[in-house]
């Protein structure tokens, strides 16, 4: 199965998909998530955080004090640089299908939303279970 990456979109996508929690796999092509959190914002344009150059790994030699012989494999630490991570525009161009982390109902039912992106802005979207279509009140 996989992991899945977390979507939460400000961006109003109906009463299911509006800041709640929702997921997909189908962001970072051949991987199947990340475990990132995605965050679409109110005007259709996607983010993600970077946490790049926020640490380094520092490997705790045997004659550290911090060394632990039981820990063979895992004496490291990750230290921290001072840098701030960034929220980053996510440029994909392609479908995504999003849905509830929450749902409760039938499996044939659970509902989905896909949604067109070009270079990291919000096209258009469309629901995709057919058995279910959002309230329009």
């Amino acid at each position: 199965m996989g992991m899945m990456d977390f979507f939460v979109s400000s961006y109003n996508l109906g009463e299911q998909f509006t800041n709640v929690e929702l997921q997909t796999k189908e962001i970072e092509d051949g991987i199947g998530g990340t475990l990132t959190t995605y965050w679409l914002d109110p005007k259709g344009v996607l983010w993600y955080p970077d946490y790049k150059g926020t640490n380094t790994f520092e490997i705790i030699p045997e004659d550290d004090p911090r060394y632990d012989a039981d820990r063979k494999f895992l004496n490291f630490e990750w230290i921290p640089t001072g840098q701030k991570g960034r929220v980053k525009l996510c440029e994909i161009t392609k479908y995504v299908t999003v849905y509830s982390s929450n749902w409760k109902g039938d499996y044939n039912e659970w509902p989905e939303v896909k949604l067109h992106f070009r270079r990291g802005v919000l096209q258009d979207y469309e629901y995709t279970t057919k058995s279910w279509r959002p309230s329009t009140t």
